[in-house]
């Protein structure tokens, strides 16, 4: 299983990744990104992967 890593301090809440896989990622009040599940199963990898390279200042990555 693979895992979401969110650097916030690189995010600018620009919101592609909520746009693309609300169900992993919100950008929360502080205006920035939130992680809502961190596991991704591997039926998923493809569509959260996708999200994650949507990131304009690469803030978040997938390992695993």
């Amino acid at each position: 299983m693979s895992v979401i890593q969110a650097d916030k301090t690189v995010c600018e809440g620009i919101g592609m990744c909520e746009a693309q896989a609300d169900n992993y990622f919100q950008i929360g009040d502080d205006g920035l990104v939130d992680v809502l599940a961190a596991e991704v199963p591997e039926s998923d990898r493809g569509y959260v992967r996708a999200a994650i390279d949507s990131c304009p200042v690469s803030a978040l990555r997938l390992e695993g």
